[in-house]
C-alpha cells in the first residue's frame, strides 16, 4: 500500500517529510521503506535518532489504529527506541508488529534494517486506545 500526497490516510503530512513509503498495512503488520538523505542527518552527517523515533511511532500508530478500526482512536504514550548502527545513506526497511493488544492499550515493536539486513534501530511504542 503506497500512500500518495493526496491520500495520506491515518498518517498525516509528516510521513511525506520523512520519505516513508508504506508497503504493507494490516492490523498485524506494517512494513515501510524509506531513504536516508542529508535533510534527515544530524550535524555529524548521520541519520538523526529522532527520525528513527518518528518512523517507529508512525508505523506503530498506523498498525494500532488499523487494528482498532472504528472502535476508537490511538495515541502514543511511550516510545523507547534504541540505535544500533549509524546510517549515512541508503534505503531502510522498518517493520512493525504487535506485542500486546488489549482493551485499553497496545504495544508494538518496530525493527529497522539496512539493505544488508543488519538491524540499525529497534523501538517499542505503547499506545492508548481511546473510545470512539
Amino acid at each position: 500500500m503506497s500512500e500518495s500526497s493526496t491520500d495520506l490516510g491515518p498518517t498525516g503530512a509528516f510521513i511525506e517529510h520523512l520519505g516513508v513509503d508504506l508497503d504493507e498495512v494490516t492490523g498485524d503488520r506494517v512494513r515501510a521503506t524509506w531513504t536516508v538523505t542529508p535533510h534527515l542527518h544530524q550535524p555529524h552527517g548521520i541519520l538523526h535518532g529522532g527520525v528513527h523515533c518518528s518512523v517507529v511511532e508512525t508505523l506503530a500508530s498506523v498498525g494500532a489504529a488499523t487494528w482498532l478500526g472504528d472502535r476508537g482512536r490511538v495515541v502514543g504514550v511511550s516510545n523507547t527506541t534504541d540505535f544500533y548502527r549509524a546510517v549515512r545513506d541508503g534505503t531502510l526497511t522498518s517493520t512493525a508488529t504487535p506485542v500486546h493488544r488489549g482493551r485499553s492499550q497496545q504495544v508494538w515493536l518496530v525493527e529497522t534494517v539496512d539493505e544488508q539486513g543488519r538491524t540499525v534501530a529497534r523501538g517499542q511504542v505503547r499506545l492508548q486506545n481511546l473510545a470512539g
